[in-house]
């Protein structure tokens, strides 16, 4: 046993990169919400980079270190402690057994993501570590963390085992001990409570109003709290379509899918989202930008701009290009 929970958060789960193959069958992809987090975690304690990490959403958990433990924690900032001593965040941390970690409410963003060294130890459920819910599959026993469960840890890759030994040699007797390095704050996205989500247009984007078209690039929109992992729902202007009464086959969605129903509020569409959607899309978020939105909590407004597929396909290469230099710059650190 590596940690055990003492209070549970609102809502942690275990997430990696997802469920990918199996939607044929009907099975969603759920994994994280917010990838870019999830992965430089990993990265941080020498793991390859989709091992199973803890998701918590909105207000964190307390945990007891049972062992010591190396983890990093990306994404939100939910004011993470050791002892009630401030933990740091995107850097490796190396923790003494019989320390209390606690979290409290999201300051800064609405995800939090915590790695440890060698990942956590759960068996693979369809090729994936990641909990769906609403099934009762994968992750944790296919649940969310409740009090007294007790998590373990696989084998630490020879990378992790190094920095292991080194920041444990280090910490002189100290609850925890952190190196001088880790992902600068300028190189993780800005989680702002009002983001401007970029976007390209959607299969059905035409078969809007000019005005709707208009007011949805143009206005924002408020993240309601009928919200969960599945889709975002957003309070605005209502999106009118040309033909009221014109059907639409069902067909794939994808991971920030933006679909109108009939009543014309969007719906954004997530980690647990369907396999296929029936209500026309008039837009999609681009993958560079799906940490942004998953980011945003109930209450956040968002707004909308549209860029071409040519520059959405730059900035996944940018990000993808910043994390390969991450990736480089954090093996180093460890030889």
């Amino acid at each position: 046993m590596m940690l055990k929970v003492i209070r549970p958060g609102l809502l942690t789960s275990m997430q990696d990169g997802g469920r990918t193959g199996f939607q044929k069958h009907g099975v969603i992809v759920s994994g994280v919400m917010d990838p870019f987090a999830h992965r430089i975690a990993n990265l941080l304690v020498g793991n390859e980079g989709n091992e199973a990490t803890l998701e918590l959403s909105l207000m964190g958990d307390a945990w007891e270190a049972t062992e010591h433990v190396l983890l990093a924690i990306c994404g939100a900032d939910m004011n993470p402690m050791a002892d009630g001593v401030p933990l740091p965040m995107w850097k490796p941390v190396w923790i003494r057994a019989g320390t209390m970690i606690k979290f409290s409410g999201c300051r800064r963003g609405a995800r939090a993501y915590v790695a440890i060294a060698g990942g956590f130890q759960v068996p693979l459920v369809m090729n994936s570590r990641s909990t769906y819910l609403r099934a009762g599959i994968g992750g944790y026993q296919g649940r969310a963390l409740q009090k007294g469960d007790e998590l373990k840890a696989e084998a630490p890759s020879e990378r992790s085992q190094k920095l292991f030994d080194y920041l444990e040699k280090h910490a002189e007797g100290r609850t925890f001990y952190a190196p001088d390095w880790g992902i600068a704050a300028e190189l993780f996205p800005r989680y702002d409570a009002s983001p401007v989500i970029r976007v390209i247009r959607g299969n059905q984007y035409d078969w809007f109003t000019e005005k709707s078209r208009q007011d949805f690039f143009q206005k924002g929109f408020r993240v309601n709290t009928q919200s969960d992992r599945m889709g975002y729902r957003l309070d605005g202007p209502v999106l009118e379509r040309i033909e009221s009464d014109r059907e639409l086959i069902s067909e794939a969605v994808t991971f920030g899918t933006v679909q109108v129903p009939a009543e014309g509020n969007p719906i954004v569409l997530l980690a647990d989202r369907q396999t296929t959607g029936g209500y026309p899309k008039i837009a999609q978020i681009v993958s560079a930008d799906l940490p942004l939105i998953a980011q945003t909590k109930p209450g956040d407004t968002l707004y909308f701009r549209e860029i071409a597929h040519q520059e959405a396909e730059r900035l996944l290469f940018e990000r993808e290009q910043l994390i390969q230099q991450a990736k480089l710059g954090i093996q180093l650190k460890y030889m």
